[in-house]
This record gives structure tokens, C-alpha cells and sequence, in this order.
């Protein structure tokens, strides 16, 4: 393991953490978009079902184990423990608009058209765009709190740290996946207009929502980074290899 996976596996930990202690201490889930942490919950229930049929390591499974709990304690918490503070009328974004497109996407463009390949593909397409949603949502409120600011950074900060991962992997151990870094790639612009307003600012003004402002509407953004994997990735020879993101 490098030293770029190792960081971004603990900015994911950290960005987890900060949205589950800023739930639970305030008692409430004001300002977090529930439909994106439903696709995250998603995202980690479809890409390690190999749990149940191979084991890499004692890291690899705790860290897996890890995100699929804290993915669905706060999913528990949005909508049964808090279910009062929940802002169901401002988080409106129809995930239905995210997930078939990506379901067609990782059935036609996969390394290898198995079960849990499939499966494995489609929760790296989904990821690159289950946080818009949240991001829709504070375009719709013109507010982002504090601590909801620093769980987009260290979210944003996770997915640079792996495209980084895979370029060392790529020179130092000559593994190469198209899939996983063209995704990653769209996530990470998702949050580069965060990341200016984050690093200029201190944190994301209360009253200047991350790049969805800038953009003419959320759906048009997300036609055009549908476009991205399929005329990236398509007619690219499938490859073998083993997964464990």
C-alpha cells in the first residue's frame, strides 16, 4: 500500500466520522442530503461483496466493514433516528436520474460481464456522482453549515489523493484501470470549485454553494459527465485483474 491510498482511505474515514459525530451531537440531520447517503450506502454494498468470497488482508476488511456500517448507521439516522429534522423538501434530486443511467453504463462497460464485476463497476460509476444530491440540495437552500463543508472537503480530498494512488500504481507496479480513474476523475471535478472556496476562504461561505451555482442546472452537468466514461472507457480492452478499492 502507498502513502496516496493510505491518506485517502483516512480522509474517507475522517469525512464519515465528521458527518456522523455533526448528526449525533446536534441531534439532527438538517442540511445532509439523505438520498446521497443512500447511494453511498449503495456504492459500499455493491463493490465489497467480495467479503463473502475472498479476504485480502486484516486492513482491507476492516476499512470495508467500516464503510458499510458508518454508510448505514447514517442512513438510520436521517430517516428513523432524526426523521423529524430531515429536510425532505429541499433534498429533491431524483436518484433514479444517477442510478439507471450507471446500471446501463457498468452492464456495457466493464472489464469483465460477471455478477460481481458488474456490480463491482457500477459502484465506482455511481460513487464519481452520488454526492450530487448533496450538492443539489445546497443549491436549493443557499446554506452549507460549517461542518457539513468540512465532510464535502475531506469527501473531495479522498477521491484526488486515489487518482494519485493510481499514478503510483501505475509507475511502480504497473497496474493501470481505466474505469476506476476516468471515475474518479469526474468526482473530483465535482468538488473543484468546493476545493478553491475551501482553501481561499477558509470553508464554503454560508451563502456560496460548491460549483452547482455555477453550472446552468444539475441534470445538464450530469448528461455531460455521463458522456465522459462512455467515450473514455468504451472499446478499451477488458482486463483482468482483482479489485479491492
Amino acid at each position: 500500500m502507498n502513502i496516496f491510498r493510505l491518506t485517502g482511505d483516512l480522509s474517507h474515514l475522517a469525512a464519515i466520522i465528521i458527518l456522523l459525530l455533526k448528526i449525533w451531537k446536534t441531534r439532527s440531520c438538517a442540511g445532509i442530503s439523505g438520498k446521497s447517503q443512500i447511494l453511498f450506502a449503495l456504492v459500499f454494498t455493491t463493490r465489497y461483496l467480495d467479503l463473502l468470497t475472498s479476504f485480502i488482508s486484516l486492513y482491507n476488511t476492516t476499512m470495508k466493514v467500516i464503510y458499510i456500517g458508518c454508510a448505514y448507521a447514517t442512513v438510520y439516522l436521517i430517516y428513523m433516528k432524526f426523521k423529524a429534522t430531515y429536510d425532505g423538501n429541499h433534498d429533491s434530486f431524483r436518484m433514479e436520474f444517477l442510478v439507471v443511467p450507471v446500471g446501463g453504463l457498468a452492464c456495457l462497460v466493464n472489464h469483465d460481464f460477471s455478477f460481481l464485476e458488474i456490480l463491482w463497476t457500477f459502484s465506482i460509476y455511481l460513487e464519481s456522482v452520488a454526492i450530487l444530491p448533496q450538492l443539489f440540495m445546497i443549491s436549493k437552500t443557499g446554506e452549507a453549515e460549517t461542518i457539513t463543508t468540512h465532510y464535502l472537503f475531506f469527501l473531495g480530498l479522498y477521491r484526488a489523493l486515489y487518482l494519485f494512488n493510481w499514478i503510483w500504481r501505475f509507475y511502480f507496479e504497473g497496474f493501470f484501470d481505466m474505469i476506476a480513474i476516468v471515475a474518479g476523475m469526474v468526482q473530483t471535478i465535482l468538488y473543484c470549485d468546493f476545493f478553491y472556496l475551501y482553501v481561499t476562504k477558509g470553508e464554503c461561505p454560508p451563502k456560496c454553494p460548491p460549483l452547482i451555482y455555477v453550472l446552468p442546472s444539475v441534470y445538464s452537468l450530469f448528461d455531460h459527465l455521463f458522456l465522459i466514461p462512455v467515450t473514455v472507457i468504451y472499446g478499451i480492452n477488458k482486463m483482468s485483474c482483482a479489485h479491492y478499492d
